[in-house]
């Protein structure tokens, strides 16, 4: 099991260019996003038909679910983590991101059995994480953490979404992983050893649009942005009904769907227009992930960070 993932968004405009046959304007637009607090702002603002018809959300497993549909064309947008978008960027993908939707401050979680109560007890044991950048990073600081390497532990690649079998199975003993997917672990008596607080401003959830897409999604893009914002003011003001709506949804208790936002900050049109502007706190992060992917074998060379983000779609911070 491992970590991101939870949905929403859209977009959509006009093209005529390449001396290619113009576009309707408005075409859907498609985005694929799987189980994670940060993404449910885009949930309540479909179930609430703040969406319209031009954005259509596609609810995979896992963010590979997402990844492929990128890569076939079926979608044109996910959410993903900006590791996860800088390795598909090195990988030959052009992507540019359009919404910061969460930086995650101890929802990413290492989970563990009785008697393994600190990172360096984790040495022969079996730990499962996700295949991919996110899970990798969090297994690397965790190592780390213990004064470990890789050859010290036995690794089982699973996703959040298909740890619980495995560790009621007893074929774990360690899971790297992330809400809504801890909470049944926790519930099976996993204790968490350790999260990313230990080193913040690392995993940053995103929406990423293909940036060879992005100009014939210009106006579904402004919606899907406006419906995810209007559905955080939402989540302030009516905080119960919010929490109630994704409990609901994800079949959680009401305390424990609470819970799994503690470990997030959900930033505003203020804070996003902020970290997606030219120089802003996404590039900066970006670059000091670049060099620890970079260092670790994750990326095969580091990202140029061109066209990496763009504050163009957000609304009028007046409005």
């Amino acid at each position: 099991m491992n970590r991101r993932q939870l949905l929403q968004s859209a977009l959509a405009l006009p093209l005529t260019f390449l001396g290619l046959p113009g576009c309707s304007r408005d075409e859907p637009l498609d985005i694929g996003l799987h189980p994670w607090p940060g993404y449910e702002p885009l949930l309540l603002a479909r179930d609430f038909g703040w969406l319209g018809e031009t954005v259509r959300l596609s609810e995979g497993h896992n963010a590979g679910d997402s990844i492929a549909g990128l890569k076939s064309g079926a979608l044109s947008a996910a959410c993903l983590t900006l590791d996860e978008v800088l390795g598909l960027r090195v990988g030959g993908m052009p992507l540019t991101v359009v919404l910061v939707m969460n930086e995650s401050v101890g929802a990413d979680v290492v989970l563990a059995r009785s008697g393994i109560q600190t990172p360096a007890d984790i040495k022969g044991k079996r730990v499962a994480v996700e295949q991919g950048a996110v899970g990798t990073v969090v297994l690397q600081k965790l190592l780390a953490a213990g004064g470990l390497e890789a050859a010290d532990i036995e690794r089982v690649n699973a996703a959040p979404s298909d740890q619980l079998p495995l560790w009621q199975s007893g074929q774990i003993d360690v899971a790297i992983s992330y809400p809504p997917f801890s909470k049944p672990l926790m519930r099976a008596g996993a204790q968490p050893i350790f999260d990313n607080r230990q080193f913040p401003q690392t995993i940053l959830d995103v929406l990423a649009v293909r940036t060879d897409h992005m100009h014939k999604h210009d106006e579904p893009l402004r919606t899907l942005i406006r419906g995810h914002f209007r559905a955080l003011d939402h989540l302030r003001t009516s905080r119960e009904d919010g929490l109630r709506r994704i409990a609901a949804r994800r079949n959680l208790s009401y305390e424990e769907t609470e819970a799994s936002f503690r470990g997030l900050n959900l930033p505003g049109l203020s804070a996003n227009s902020s970290l997606l502007a030219a120089s802003g706190g996404l590039e900066a992060i970006a670059r000091n992930l670049n060099a620890l992917m970079t260092s670790s074998g994750l990326l095969a060379a580091p990202d140029s960070l061109v066209d990496l983000a763009t504050a163009d779609f957000l609304p009028d911070e007046k409005n």
